[in-house]
Parts: C-alpha cells; sequence; structure tokens
C-alpha cells in the first residue's frame, strides 16, 4: 500500500478538498491502481452549439483517462460517420437549441441517422447525455432523438439517458458514474468514481465561483423610441478572467425584490428558513431574491402546482397535455400568477422552493475586444419589457441590470468560452457577418479585434433593427470603422420605415452576386441573434444565393452550406 500523500495546509483548498486529492493522488500512485487488462475504447461524441456540451465532453476524457479506458473524443461536425458501425462504446453529449434542433455540428449527423441511409448499430454500446431547458416545450428533443434512434439501429443502451435541465453538474455526475460503473471490466476504479463525484473546482473564478464585477458604464443605445438597449461596461480589474472574441459572459441575476415580497404575502403559510442549491439554509425572501426562479413557468412547475392546487383549469391543462395549450398558458406568466390565480396548498417554504427551479445565470455575447479595452467586458443588453395579464413585466436579467443597479451593486459574473465562434486565424481572410439588434454585440468585437491585430481581410456587416433614427446601435463606432477602413462595406436595414418591411435577409438577397463573390473568395460568414426566426431566414437567404448566383441545384445548395460548415467557414451564435 503506497504511503499517503500529503497535501500542504496552506494549499488553497478545503479540509474536505485536502483529504480528496491526498486520497486519489494515492490511489494513483499505488501498485494495483489501474485495473488488469486491455484498455476500453471509449468514444465521446459532441454536438455543442454555445460550448457547454463540448465542455462536458472533455471534462468526461479527462475522467476516463483516470481509469483503464482509451478515451476518443469526436465532434459530431467532423466525425466519419463510416465508423459510427464500427463503435465499440458510444458516449454521447448533444444540446437542444432553436426549436428542438440539433445544433449545427451535429445537423448532418442527425439527418443521416434519422434516414433510411442509417446503417445497422448491433455491435454498438451506447448511452447520451442530453442538454436542454425545460421552459422550452421541445426540451431536450435532439437528445431524446439520438437515444431513440440508436435503439432503433440495433445498438444496446448500457445506461439510460439522462436529460439536463440548463445546469448540468448534477445530472452530469450521475451520467458519467453511471456509464461507468457499466463500461469498467472490473467496476469502476474508486479513484474514477471519486474524481466524479467530488471533481475539485477549477482555481479561480467561474461559474460556481463568479467574480463580484464592478460596472464602469450604463447607458441605453436607443434613441427616444419603444426600444431599449443598454451597452454595458463591466470591469474584469482582479479577477485574472482572460477572454477572446466570440466568447459570452454569464451574469447572475437577481429576482425582483417587490414582485417577491407579494409572492410571500399571498403565500398559505410563515416564512422560514429554506435551503438552497449551495447546500446553506437563508430566509424565504433572500432565496427567492437570489436562488430561485420565479420569472418562467412551465410544464414541469404546472404540473407540480396542480398536485398541490384546486384549479379545475390546471387539472384539465395538465390532462390534456396539449403543446398548444402548455405555450398559450405560460407565454407572459410568471410565478406571481400561480400564486395569486391558482392556489395551492404547501406545508412550509421548504415544500414551496421543492417545486422551483434554480436561478440560472444569463449568457451575454460579449461585444468588445479584449485588445482595444484590456481588463474590461463589454455588453449589448435588450431590456425586455412588456404588459400581459393586467401587470408589467419584464426579462429578469436584463430588467436587473437596467434598474436594480446601485453604486454598490457588484453582479457576480463569469466567462463562458465558446470555440464554435472563432474569427479565422488568417487576417487575410474576408469576414461577413449578419447581426440584426442585439446580435451587433460580437461582431463590434471582432471589428475591434480585426483593426487591433491589422487583420488585412475585407470585412463586411448586415446590421438591422426597426427605426434608423431611434434604433442605430453603435452607429458612431461603425462609421468609424468605415472611415478607417476596418468596415468594407455596411448593409442596414430599418424594416419599419417604409411601408414595406426589410430585413437582413433581403439585403443578402439584393446583394447576392457580391456575395457569392465573397464566398468563391474563401470568405467566413458569421450570423449572430434570434434562432427561431431570423437565423432560419439567413439560412435560406444563403441557400437561395447558392442556387442563384452559384448555379447549384437545390440539393448542391444544402451541401455546399453543409461543407461551409464543416471548413467553420459558417458559424452562428444563436438564442
Amino acid at each position: 500500500m503506497a504511503s499517503p500523500i500529503q497535501i500542504p495546509d496552506n494549499a488553497p483548498f478545503s479540509p474536505e478538498q485536502r483529504q480528496w486529492l491526498s486520497d486519489f493522488l494515492s490511489s494513483m500512485l499505488a501498485p494495483n491502481a489501474m485495473p488488469a487488462g486491455p484498455a476500453v475504447p471509449v468514444t465521446v461524441l459532441f454536438g455543442s452549439q454555445t460550448g457547454t456540451a463540448e465542455g462536458l465532453a472533455k471534462k468526461l476524457v479527462k475522467t476516463l483517462k483516470k481509469g483503464n479506458f482509451e478515451p476518443n473524443m469526436q465532434d459530431m461536425g467532423s466525425y466519419d460517420r463510416e465508423q459510427l458501425p464500427k463503435e465499440k462504446n458510444l458516449l454521447v453529449i448533444t444540446s437542444t437549441y432553436g426549436d428542438g434542433e440539433p445544433p449545427d455540428s451535429a445537423l448532418e449527423l442527425h439527418t443521416w441517422l434519422m434516414s433510411d441511409e442509417a446503417p445497422k448499430l448491433d455491435e454498438v454500446n451506447f448511452s447520451v447525455l442530453s442538454l436542454g431547458d425545460s421552459s422550452y416545450p421541445d426540451f431536450c428533443q435532439c437528445g431524446t432523438e439520438f437515444d431513440t434512434r440508436f435503439e432503433e439501429l440495433g445498438a444496446s443502451r448500457i445506461y439510460q439517458r439522462v436529460d439536463v435541465d440548463v445546469d448540468p453538474d448534477e445530472p452530469y455526475a450521475e451520467w458519467s458514474k453511471g456509464v461507468i460503473a457499466v463500461l469498467a471490466p472490473e467496476g469502476p476504479p474508486a479513484a474514477v468514481a471519486s474524481y466524479v463525484s467530488e471533481d475539485i473546482e477549477e482555481a479561480g473564478y467561474s461559474k460556481k465561483n463568479p467574480f463580484p464585477s464592478a460596472i464602469l458604464k450604463n447607458y441605453n443605445l436607443n434613441g427616444p423610441g419603444e426600444k431599449q438597449t443598454n451597452h454595458i461596461e463591466i470591469s474584469l480589474e482582479g479577477s485574472e478572467l482572460e477572454y477572446e472574441v466570440g466568447d459570452a459572459l454569464g451574469v447572475y441575476p437577481q429576482n425582483p425584490e417587490g414582485v417577491v415580497d407579494e409572492i410571500i404575502a399571498a403565500l398559505p403559510f410563515r416564512a422560514g428558513d429554506v435551503p438552497t442549491s449551495t447546500g446553506e439554509e437563508v430566509g424565504l425572501r433572500e432565496a427567492l431574491i437570489h436562488h430561485y426562479d420565479i420569472g418562467n413557468i412551465n410544464k414541469s412547475l404546472i404540473e407540480k402546482w396542480q398536485k398541490r392546487s384546486g384549479s379545475p383549469y390546471l387539472r384539465c391543462l395538465v390532462e390534456a397535455d396539449d403543446r398548444k395549450q402548455w405555450e398559450e398558458f405560460c407565454w407572459g406568466r410568471d410565478l406571481i400568477d400561480l400564486v395569486l390565480n391558482y392556489p395551492a396548498d404547501f406545508t412550509d417554504g421548504e415544500d414551496f422552493v421543492s417545486v422551483l427551479k434554480k436561478l440560472q445565470p444569463r449568457l451575454y455575447s460579449i461585444a468588445s475586444s479584449p485588445k482595444a479595452h484590456p481588463g474590461e467586458v463589454h455588453l449589448c443588453v435588450g431590456i425586455i419589457r412588456y404588459d400581459s395579464h393586467g401587470r408589467k413585466r419584464g426579462g429578469i436579467c436584463s430588467t436587473y441590470l437596467s434598474d436594480r443597479l446601485d453604486g454598490e451593486t457588484k453582479p457576480g459574473v463569469y466567462l463562458h468560452h465558446n470555440n464554435a465562434f472563432r474569427l479565422p486565424e488568417n487576417g487575410d481572410v474576408p469576414v461577413i457577418m449578419v447581426g440584426p439588434g442585439t446580435g451587433i454585440a460580437p461582431f463590434r468585437a471582432f471589428l475591434e479585434e480585426r483593426k487591433s491585430t491589422g487583420a488585412k481581410g475585407p470585412n463586411w456587416l448586415f446590421f438591422g433593427n426597426p427605426h434608423e433614427k431611434s434604433d442605430f446601435l453603435y452607429r458612431e463606432d461603425l462609421e468609424a470603422f468605415q472611415k478607417d477602413g476596418t468596415l468594407s462595406r455596411m448593409n442596414l436595414a430599418w424594416s419599419r420605415d417604409q411601408k414595406e418591411k426589410i430585413y437582413v435577409q433581403d439585403l443578402m438577397l439584393k446583394e447576392g452576386a457580391e456575395f457569392w463573390k465573397w464566398l468563391q473568395e474563401g470568405a467566413a460568414f458569421y450570423v449572430c441573434g434570434d434562432a427561431s426566426r431570423m437565423a432560419k431566414d439567413v439560412d435560406a437567404a444563403l441557400l437561395g444565393i447558392a442556387q442563384e448566383h452559384g448555379k447549384l441545384s437545390e440539393e448542391e445548395a444544402a451541401a455546399y452550406v453543409s461543407q461551409l460548415k464543416k471548413g467553420k467557414r459558417y458559424l452562428r451564435d444563436v438564442y
């Protein structure tokens, strides 16, 4: 038995973490730490839109390397599908975005698997980790479809699919421990099981340990009118956080105190301390402000609520289980509507918060280059406000940033790296950017970066919003980029400034011949913004340009666009 490895008392870990690390290193260095026999081959296949699935895949591979496994990580976008029937053990991690759609990188593999061309997979063992958000009706649909289709094709499910509702930490730990327990030839090595379950937190500031950031500037970019879009400058000084253009910033919001007080006043019990996801107990008011989601209701919440409510309407809604009815009921309603209009019996505060989801951070595309603004990160945030069911409402995080920050409040932030949305390494490559509304954010960063690095490649921007006079976001910056030659071309779509609505995709089609010329010269094409409508319309316009100006058939155009994606020349940051 190897002597225990001592971790210095001044190491930056808690006593529990020091003990775990000592046990882990000791077991890894023990003569018989690893099981005998050949290494077990495992392919970790991921489909990622914003980088979360890719991050979990890397984490899983790191874990597997601690045991007697031979892991191989593959991006669905570059995976050789002819290899699929030959896989022995396949672990799939994929997100769902938009209206239940696969990530861009997974689309081609997903389409092929769902077709009659898909091969038999009788020799394949598999398991799926599916990432999603239950606020959307097609929760985890992509992962569900992969899971079902693999079974239909004869593959053997070695561990049940686990669906992740936004926060992956606990579901990932459950799933990874489960698959390792099945795959390990002699049971999972203790060190590996411990590594999966404990997993030392990364040093420094992170999603689990957000940086308390100072707000440097916070102002509305719009002129007088209906829209409000805030430019927010945040200090990273002292955080040691570093980002690249294309990354996002995670912001932890707080719920509005007035709404929380209204909820508590209407509850049928006295407020006491309640548990939070961090394991601590706090007063119900603090918990509802800082820890639980009160701004979204969905099917899962209503099903739990209905069991405690005598509402005939909610009972009918749950029993009918009609998607359209769910969407109509949930839109424009928050937790306060359930509390006031569909009272439910809860025994105490702990019972009440047990039906609520954890308050999640929001991701915002970064609107600055670190080279142009060292020590800072800039955001472009659309402030959501609307009236619904007799109440004034707003986006939880956007109104937090615009309305509920004072000079003393420091929002917790962290960096979310997105390797799937990067500028070309070669600065000579032409770049085309389509970003209406707040989709302009990463492209302001791109232009600052291209200018700072002296990139010689031309840059072309398509931007749109309702009105030129009030909604021309970053006008001074963009016109300065035009003047100094950084921005070679700019096409602007003001949808409400004339009788006929004009959108960015209309301008793409109008400039189709030049657009196609740029693509033929090797341009990289980027899209940022709304996934459900704009991004689909832009994609359709791209296919139309390929057919009209490239003289391609519909099938050839689809294949051409697929190759652009595979070659990392068609990249999207859509939400």
